[in-house]
């Protein structure tokens, strides 16, 4: 059936466009979160729903399945850049993070499937309005750790971690325009080793909503549509390796600015999504 006049789809979601269409948005994907860092998942969910036709469950799957390709690529590459041995020291903020954001994946992953289609749609466009502004925060601010107390911080920890796991599960998105302010603002790790510790939480937090996402038969978009996401993986993966090469060459203060119009202009669109 068709979505806008634009995109075919069968009965399971499938969506037949030319590999090169494919790969090229996943491309850009990539590139646009190569440039700050990041895996760019956020940008490549509003392509998934209106560009590509995908219903919003569907959509927020096939995007976490690669979020989890990205995320394992870029694990040798920040472990080559920041060394196991300068992030063990740190094995307690990873522990802390975690056992609230596998909660909270676990939650948000059930949420989603319990959802009304044109809930979940409106609840996307929330939490792309959010991450366009922790984006604004994080790269045109300067995150100052917060004073608390040793309790007090092990506790705001596991809220911060069930909060970003249901928003990481939501979206299908490994999470870290949120984990690396919260380690900053919370632990005071410098904002390097923070990416390199926002990754060893995201991938099992990731993990943990993509097997919950497994017991749904929304599922089946997956296994229907293969060779897309072989596709956009590989888009994905090399867009996020040349936008990494690309870091820093693009001025923050023009970057971002553009980076969060079009976050809040997808917003937009996926809520008014019919």
């Amino acid at each position: 059936m068709a979505n806008s006049g634009r995109t075919e789809q069968g009965p399971l979601g499938t969506t037949q466009r030319p590999s090169v269409e494919v790969f090229a948005a996943g491309a850009g994907v990539g590139l646009l979160g190569g440039m700050i860092g990041l895996g760019g998942a956020e940008f490549r969910l509003p392509l998934l729903i209106s560009l590509f036709g995908f219903a919003a469950l569907q959509a927020v799957i096939l995007n976490k399945a690669l979020s989890l390709v990205v995320v394992a690529t870029a694990l040798p590459a920040r472990l080559a850049a920041v060394p196991l041995a300068d992030l063990a020291p740190h094995w307690t903020v990873v522990a802390n993070l975690l056992a609230g954001s596998m909660i909270g994946a676990w939650l948000g992953a059930t949420w989603a499937t319990r959802m009304r289609s044109a809930t979940l749609y409106r609840v996307l466009a929330v939490l792309l309005v959010i991450i366009a502004a922790a984006l604004a925060a994080n790269h045109l601010g300067t995150p100052v750790q917060l004073a608390l107390a040793p309790a007090a911080r092990i506790l705001a920890g596991l809220v911060a971690g069930v909060g970003i796991g249901v928003v990481a599960a939501l979206m299908g998105v490994a999470g870290g325009e949120l984990l690396i302010p919260t380690i900053v603002l919370l632990y005071g790790i410098d904002i390097k080793l923070a990416g390199s510790l926002s990754l060893a939480v995201s991938l099992p937090t990731m993990i943990v909503a993509f097997t919950r996402y497994s017991r749904d038969a929304s599922f089946s978009v997956l296994r229907a549509n293969g060779r897309f996401l072989a596709v956009m993986a590989a888009g994905s993966v090399t867009g996020s390796l040349l936008g990494g090469l690309l870091l820093g060459v693009v001025p923050a203060a023009i970057l971002i600015p553009l980076l969060v119009a079009l976050l809040l202009a997808s917003a937009v669109k996926v809520w008014r999504h019919r």
